[in-house]
């Protein structure tokens, strides 16, 4: 009897043991899966980046500025929409990075280049490819030290900062009837400019330690409202200026700095 018994309890174990692995198999297909509504931003992020590229192409050099600006936009709703409704994942953190490398990395190199660039030849695509090899290596040093670094801090230019330099110029200029040829070497550097900023060892404030949950004074609400009238009097040279005012606020805080210590 005693070894029917053990027979009885090694096939239980055994289909225990097999809905076990049923079940975990199942929990692991259901997790194959990605969250929506943050890829659906990050692919509205992604088209945007393509679209400039397109729209440069064919001599839109205002809509594929505005395009990058968009992609700015999405960019900064898709992280936030994840928190909010618990939808963080690694395939969403690896796609974002993917399409922060089309959007602020190869599209304002592509349309700086055709609206500007390409008249200096060499030199045009050698800006351009500097441009976008730092956009590589910034996300690439972002997504390793994303754990270990201040969270109030970013080191270096942020890519979607770096671009919204590039494309504030194209459109600033574009818009006032100016030719890219007839500032092609200014052109060049800003974009190689911008690109060395973004591998810099320079801080930049994040602003990730703004609470947009707590109350705020009511200056706080007169301010936005005023910077939102600026912007709409001249989006393109009040969004340029104020992103080249905030590359040039890294430079400034790290001399500071120099100064202090040596003091």
């Amino acid at each position: 009897m005693s070894d029917v018994e053990d027979q009885k309890e090694t096939v239980s174990d055994q289909s225990s043991d097999s809905v076990d692995c049923e079940k975990a198999s199942a929990k692991k297909a259901k997790h194959k899966g990605f969250y929506l509504l943050p890829n659906m931003f990050t692919t509205a992020a992604l088209f945007s980046g393509f679209y400039a590229v397109v729209a440069s192409m064919n001599g839109h050099f205002e809509k594929a500025a505005i395009a990058i600006f968009v992609a700015m936009i999405l960019d900064g709703l898709d992280g936030r929409v994840a928190r909010l409704t618990n939808t963080q994942s690694e395939f969403g953190a690896q796609y974002d990075s993917l399409s922060d490398m089309v959007a602020f990395g190869m599209a304002p190199a592509l349309v700086s280049f055709t609206w500007a660039l390409q008249s200096l030849g060499q030199i045009g695509w050698v800006a351009s490819f500097i441009y976008v090899a730092c956009a590589a290596l910034r996300l690439a040093r972002f997504n390793t030290q994303i754990d270990v670094v201040d969270k109030k801090y970013f080191i270096g230019l942020a890519s979607p900062a770096a671009a919204a330099i590039v494309a504030g110029m194209v459109w600033a200029y574009s818009e006032g009837g100016v030719s890219g040829d007839d500032i092609s070497w200014f052109a060049a550097l800003v974009v190689a400019g911008s690109g060395i900023l973004m591998v810099s060892n320079v801080r930049y404030t994040s602003f990730k330690d703004i609470d947009l949950k707590n109350k705020v004074p009511f200056i706080a609400l007169i301010s936005m409202v005023l910077v939102i009238a600026l912007v709409s009097i001249d989006p393109a040279r009040v969004l340029w200026i104020g992103f080249v005012v905030y590359a040039a606020s890294g430079p400034v805080m790290y001399l500071n700095d120099k100064r202090k210590k040596s003091a």
